[in-house]
């Protein structure tokens, strides 16, 4: 990518598309269980968090926080996916837990949002055109015994996808950049590589799940066999979090704490 994304023109398909599908569903259910367990590594002393939600767009994971207790800074570039979840959280009595910042991940004042309990970082980085800097400047804003909590597109996903839906030449060209796809981001990260940077920032990496080892491979549905999303969800619980079925999800979450 040349620049950044921003989602402002196109906020309320985003949501649609996004959310309100079962793909988001599996989702935010895999990742919350990953949060149950993240949660419990903090001393009942650190309680409320400081979170940062950094481009958090309309905040529903920091939502489920908010209503634990813990304090959320909401920050993203988006005017209006911050109006969306401004409007969600007042609606939901929540108002009072979180703080709204307009403004690129990058631009954040170190001083002023620093020195965090918890910071998530979910699906923003395939949007940026420089990953691993921003990542790195903003896991400096998380304080000592502290967790960054990431989710990125993962590009071995987005390869084998490309390849089980028969776009063998678009792989074997390096799969170049194509305009049509305004929600699917064109390029992914190599888990290693963000691997990498997390550990090279001093952090040791706790936890990490695979977000739709399966859900997105399955192809028309008329030819195959009979399921249900439930029995989907549970074949996704199952294996997204050992090998190699973690590395295949088309996001990969992955959490860290600050040595």
């Amino acid at each position: 990518m040349t620049e950044d994304r921003n989602f402002d023109d196109i906020a309320h398909k985003f949501v649609k598309n996004i959310y309100g599908s079962d793909k988001g569903e599996i989702r935010q259910i895999i990742v919350w269980e990953d949060f149950e367990q993240i949660l419990q590594s903090f001393s009942n002393n650190c309680f409320p968090l400081s979170i940062l939600d950094a481009g958090g767009g309309l905040a529903q994971l920091s939502q489920k926080l908010a209503k634990q207790g813990h304090d959320i800074t909401l920050c993203d570039v988006s005017s209006e996916m911050l109006k969306l979840a401004e409007e969600d959280i007042k609606i939901k009595g929540l108002s009072e837990q979180f703080k709204f910042v307009h403004s690129p991940v990058q631009e954040l004042d170190l001083n002023q949002y620093g020195n965090n309990d918890l910071i998530l970082f979910h699906a923003v980085m395939e949007w940026l055109s420089e990953p691993e800097l921003v990542l790195k400047q903003l896991l400096s804003f998380a304080k000592k015994g502290g967790i960054v909590s990431i989710m990125f597109y993962n590009q071995h996903g987005l390869l084998f996808k490309n390849a089980v839906c028969g776009n063998i030449p678009h792989v074997l060209n390096g799969m170049p950049y194509r305009k049509r796809f305004k929600l699917q981001p064109q390029k992914g990260l190599i888990p290693d590589d963000v691997y990498r940077w997390i550990e090279d920032s001093g952090f040791s990496i706790e936890g990490r799940s695979g977000i739709r080892s399966f859900a997105d491979y399955i192809g028309n549905r008329k030819n195959m066999g009979e399921y249900s999303f439930d029995e989907l969800l549970e074949l996704e619980r199952t294996y997204c979090r050992q090998e190699p079925f973690l590395s295949m999800g088309r996001y990969i979450h992955v959490w860290a704490r600050k040595l």
